[in-house]
């Protein structure tokens, strides 16, 4: 598996700059709130800029890590600082770059700036982070690292429920944590057993397979367990609409458009990579799981009063098709399943967005107190629509080719699966439209009839996100050309595990 290093250490800088803007925003005083804003903003802007150059520097066709910066860390016991980039991590570094000044301005807050500004800087230093590193320690802490941020988001700058919502958030995941903590340590442990190497790096380990088929299973499943509680997979999903529900706007964009793909993407790097042959043996549990976590999300969806909570729930159907992806074992369905995260984080991204400029005009988020809001927000009518028909997966815009490869590839090796799967599609259609026509359509009375429509701000902010969801819906083959090749290195490396 080759490797490309990079002359400028492009990656470490992606992941250090936002954790700078973090300190130096600790330094500055509370009383300057508007600079807090500013410095929030231009960290973000400076990591979106320098995650666009990493895309336009990336080799198309070349399968293996590119740019990666590796330094001895803590050498005995065999732990790197090490950071590389491929086609299935790209585009979810890009995506990170991009939600996060998009977050921060299109959801201000008013209370306590500089704690929250230096909260989500740090949070996206571990979601980068998360993405690029090839060490298996770095990861672990990385992806520890965010959970701190965003129990604080939630917790400080929440809805009336906050405190639940942020302590069960942070139980779950952690309790997940602990399982991929041990599993980590094993396969390090009995590699080195093995082989006389204690290494904690990523491609080492994955190329040795140095573990017994029963003890891989079982290894493979503590990962499977941290990461299905991240993404997260029907039935350890229960966190998931809770804090979703009590999370500040910014936060819940972070939350579904960024950590949730930390699951996906950790069961499709470390999950596949390391354990091939116990992921293809378990396959049938972890599809069955998806499938139910698709039709019971898409119904659960349909029966809520709350227009937040009911976007929360979409999360968990949508969730459910990268995952069938993920374990169709072809390449459309890994593709679309690696497509379909970066689409799911735009379209989701948008939708909570749109929840909260209602909320901000209306202070209510129950459909029923809604209505009619098409003749006071035309504007903003518009913008849900778009983005509404993009989590339908509407031909044209970037959900339908997602999940179109995804089940397109699963058909191709599970086919019952695809088929109960497809009734999600429908079912997605029934809860979004249905959500749109109860809230923009019919009379508006009382205070819906004289809300204001979108401002300049509001639509500097939605304008790029609608922008990419039309481009990847009608022209998606840039990104796929970078993906697939990665996708298919995977795929033999699986091959020749599976012999």
């Amino acid at each position: 598996m080759h490797e490309t290093h990079a002359t400028f250490p492009i990656l470490t800088a992606i992941v250090l700059l936002p954790a700078i803007g973090g300190l130096i925003t600790a330094l500055i005083p509370h009383a300057r709130t508007e600079v807090l804003r500013v410095v929030g903003v231009m960290f973000t802007v400076a990591t979106a800029a320098l995650t666009i150059y990493m895309a336009v520097q990336f080799k198309v066709g070349d399968a293996g890590f590119q740019m990666v910066s590796h330094h001895s860390w803590i050498k005995e016991f065999g732990i790197s600082w090490k950071l590389g980039v491929d086609g299935i991590s790209l585009w979810l570094v890009v995506l990170t770059g991009v939600l996060f000044p998009l977050a921060l301005l299109g959801a201000p807050v008013t209370r306590d700036v500089k704690n929250y500004v230096a909260w989500m800087l740090l949070l996206e230093a571990g979601c980068l982070g998360t993405f690029l590193a090839l060490d298996l320690f770095l990861f672990f802490l990385f992806f520890e690292i965010v959970l701190v941020p965003m129990y604080f988001l939630i917790g400080g700058w929440g809805y009336d429920n906050r405190a639940y919502a942020a302590i069960k958030f942070f139980l779950f995941t952690l309790a997940g944590s602990a399982f991929m903590l041990v599993g980590m340590l094993a396969l390090v442990f009995l590699h080195q057993r093995a082989t006389g190497v204690l290494t904690f790096d990523l491609v080492q380990l994955a190329e040795k397979q140095a573990l017994a088929e029963t003890t891989a299973r079982w290894v493979f499943l503590a990962f499977a367990i941290g990461f299905a509680v991240k993404v997260p997979l029907f039935p350890l999903h229960t966190w998931l609409p809770d804090a979703h529900t009590e999370a500040p706007t910014a936060g819940s964009v972070i939350l579904a458009g960024v950590l949730l793909k930390m699951g996906t993407y950790g069961i499709l790097r470390f999950g596949l990579y390391l354990f091939p042959r116990a992921a293809i043996d378990l396959a049938p549990i972890l599809l069955t799981l998806a499938v139910i976590g698709i039709t019971y999300g898409a119904i659960v969806a349909t029966m809520q009063k709350d227009l937040k909570r009911l976007v929360a729930y979409s999360s968990v159907a949508h969730l459910g098709f990268i995952i069938l992806g993920t374990f169709a074992f072809t390449s459309q369905g890994l593709s679309g399943g690696v497509l379909q995260m970066v689409n799911h984080g735009l379209s989701t991204g948008a939708l909570f967005l749109l929840v909260g400029m209602i909320y901000e005009r209306r202070h209510t988020r129950q459909i029923a107190e809604l209505g009619g809001l098409q003749k006071s927000v035309p504007l903003l009518a518009a913008a849900f629509m778009v983005v509404m028909l993009s989590s339908v997966g509407l031909p044209g815009l970037n959900g339908f080719v997602g999940e179109f490869l995804i089940l397109l590839g699963t058909f191709a090796t599970h086919r019952w699966w695809a088929v109960v799967a497809t009734s999600g599609v429908i079912l997605a259609a029934v809860y979004l439209l249905w959500a749109y026509q109860r809230v923009f359509h019919g009379p508006a009375e009382g205070d819906n009839a004289d809300i204001p429509d979108l401002n300049l701000r509001e639509r500097a902010v939605l304008v790029p996100l609608i922008a990419m969801i039309v481009f990847l819906g009608v022209y998606p083959k840039p990104v796929l050309d970078r993906i697939n090749p990665s996708v298919h290195r995977l795929l033999d490396h699986m091959e020749q595990a599976a012999k």
